[in-house]
C-alpha cells in the first residue's frame, strides 16, 4: 500500500470542466480522496501543468506489437487482412510466454509514455504450437498479465474465447491450434487468471469470445453459464470485414450485429470491436444498448479495413472509445486523429465530431474516449473525480508548441498536432510511473525487449 499524497495542478479537466489551481489529494489505495480548485500558495508538489484523466486502450493483442513494420512489403495485387493475418500466425508461431511478457513490457510502457493508463489485453495466445496445454492453461496471459504490474499500467485481461475457423463450425487450421479451447478448457483459463488477479485492484477480468466465426451460440452460452459472473466484462470482434458480414449473412440470414442482439443481452458491460462494416439499423441498436463501439482506427486503416460511420453513430447517441489493436502506433491521440480524419475525408467537411457548434472537437473527442474507454474495461477512471482512480497524464505546458495555448486548445493541439515530448508525467492508480517522459525501468525493459525481439528474429 502507498502512503497519502498531495499533487497541486495549474489546470486540470474535471467532469464540470476546466479548471484553475486545482489540488488533488489521493489515498493509499490510489483513489482521489479531495479536489479542491482556486488553491492560491496551495501545499503540496507544485505542478505548473495542464493535468487530464488518463485514456484507457480498450483494444490491445500485444504480441502484434512485434510484426509492426514487417507487413508492408506487397505479395499480390489482393493484399487485404487475410493475407496480413498469414504474417502474423507466421511469427507468432515462435512466442513463448518469456518472449510475450518482454514484448507486453515494452508495449505497455510505450502505452504509458503516450497517455494510455489502462489496457484491455485481448490475449488468444493459450497453448504451445501443437495446441497442447502448458502445465499452468493461463500461463500466456499470465504473462501479459505479470507485464502489466511490473510497468504499472492498469489492465483489463481478456482470454479469448476461439474454436472454429469460420462460420459453420469451420475445424480450426493447424495455425490456429495455439488459440483453440471448449468450454471447460477456456472456463479453466478464467478461473486461473482470476485466482491470480482477484489480490490486485489495478487488475481486472472479463472475457473475449473472439468473433462469431471464431465460435458458436452453444459454446459461447455454456462459457457465459459456466462463468456466471456478474457485471461480466465482454468483449468481441465485430463486423470487421466485408467477408464476414457476407458469410454470417449466408449462414444466419442475419448481419453480425443483428444476430449478436437476436441471440444475447448485449448491455454496457459489452464492447464490440471494430463495426466497421454497421448499417444504421446495427448503429441505432448498439447505440441504445449503450455498449460500447471499440474503435481502431490505425489498424482499421492499415488493414484496409474501411471506415466506421462514426458520425451516424453518434447522432444515435452511441458510446465509443478506441484502442491500439494491432499496435502498429501506439498513441490514443493519433487514434482520436484519424477517427475524426476518416470522417472529413469521407464527408469533405471539417470538425465534423465536434457535434456541437461552437465547440473544440479535440475536447468532445478526447471526452468520449476516456468516458467510453473506462467502460469497456469495467475501471472506475476516466474522470478526475472524488472516489475514482487516481490515473493522470500531465501536459507540459511550458513546453514551445503550447505557448498561448491553454484548456480546449490543448487538447485540440494534443490530437492534431501533438509532439509526444509534450506529456511530462504518468500517474496510474496514484503511482508516478512516468516521470519526466521516462519510465525507471526503462533501461532493463529495453534490453529485455531487444533480446526477445533477436530470439524471435534467429539474430541471438
Amino acid at each position: 500500500m502507498q502512503t497519502n499524497k498531495t499533487l497541486f495542478f495549474e489546470y486540470a479537466l474535471l467532469p464540470s470542466g476546466w479548471a484553475k489551481k486545482v489540488r488533488i489529494e489521493i489515498d493509499s489505495f490510489g483513489t482521489i480522496s479531495a479536489i479542491q480548485k482556486e488553491m492560491i500558495g496551495s501545499t503540496g508538489d507544485p505542478i505548473n501543468a495542464t493535468v487530464l484523466p488518463g485514456v484507457s486502450n480498450l483494444h490491445c493483442h500485444a504480441h502484434q506489437q512485434a510484426i509492426a513494420g514487417l507487413s508492408e512489403k506487397s505479395s499480390n495485387s489482393n493484399d487485404n487482412f487475410w493475407t496480413w493475418r498469414e504474417i502474423m500466425y507466421f511469427y507468432l508461431q515462435k512466442i513463448q510466454p518469456n518472449h510475450l511478457n518482454a514484448i507486453a513490457e515494452f508495449l505497455y510502457m510505450e502505452m504509458l509514455k503516450s497517455g494510455y493508463t489502462s489496457v484491455a489485453e485481448f490475449q488468444y495466445i493459450h497453448h504451445n504450437e501443437d495446441g497442447t496445454s502448458y502445465s499452468n492453461p493461463a500461463e500466456m496471459s499470465l504473462a501479459t498479465v505479470s507485464a502489466a504490474k511490473r510497468i504499472g499500467i492498469g489492465m483489463t485481461i481478456l482470454p479469448v474465447l476461439y474454436r472454429y475457423s469460420g462460420f459453420g463450425s469451420k475445424p480450426p487450421s493447424d495455425k490456429q491450434q495455439r488459440f483453440i479451447n471448449n468450454a471447460d478448457k477456456f472456463i479453466e483459463i478464467f478461473n486461473q487468471l482470476e485466482m491470480h488477479t482477484r489480490a490486485d485492484n489495478n487488475i481486472n477480468i472479463g472475457i473475449a469470445p473472439h468473433s462469431l466465426r471464431a465460435i458458436d451460440n452453444s459454446l459461447l452460452k455454456e462459457v457465459l453459464n459456466g462463468i456466471q459472473k456478474k457485471d461480466l466484462i465482454t468483449h468481441i470482434h465485430i463486423s470487421e470485414q466485408i467477408n464476414e458480414v457476407k458469410e454470417c449473412q449466408e449462414w444466419f440470414s442475419l448481419r453480425p450485429i443483428e444476430w449478436l442482439f437476436e441471440n444475447h443481452d448485449i448491455n454496457s458491460n459489452w464492447c464490440l470491436i471494430h463495426g466497421t462494416h454497421s448499417n444504421k439499423k446495427e448503429l441505432a441498436l448498439l447505440a441504445k444498448s449503450k455498449a460500447v463501439l471499440g474503435a481502431c482506427p490505425t489498424t482499421e486503416a492499415n488493414l484496409g479495413d474501411g471506415i466506421f460511420n462514426t458520425l451516424e453513430y453518434l447522432k444515435f447517441g452511441g458510446t465509443i472509445g478506441v484502442g491500439s489493436d494491432s499496435n502498429i502506433t501506439v498513441d490514443p491521440f493519433d487514434e482520436l486523429r484519424l477517427l475524426e480524419y476518416s470522417q472529413r475525408l469521407q464527408h469533405q467537411k471539417r470538425n465534423l465530431l465536434a457535434v456541437n457548434p461552437q465547440y473544440s472537437t479535440g475536447r468532445n473527442l478526447f471526452e468520449l474516449a476516456i468516458t467510453g474507454g473506462a467502460q469497456a474495461i469495467g475501471r472506475k477512471t476516466g474522470r478526475i473525480e472524488v472516489g475514482y482512480r487516481a490515473d493522470f497524464i500531465v501536459i507540459d505546458t511550458n513546453h514551445p508548441t503550447l505557448i498561448t495555448k491553454e484548456k480546449d486548445a490543448i487538447l485540440d493541439y494534443l490530437i492534431f498536432s501533438k509532439p509526444c515530448a509534450v506529456i511530462k508525467d504518468v500517474y496510474v492508480n496514484g503511482v508516478h510511473v512516468i516521470k519526466s517522459g521516462k519510465h525507471p525501468l526503462e533501461t532493463s525493459v529495453i534490453k529485455k525487449y531487444v533480446q526477445a525481439i533477436n530470439a524471435l528474429t534467429n539474430r541471438e
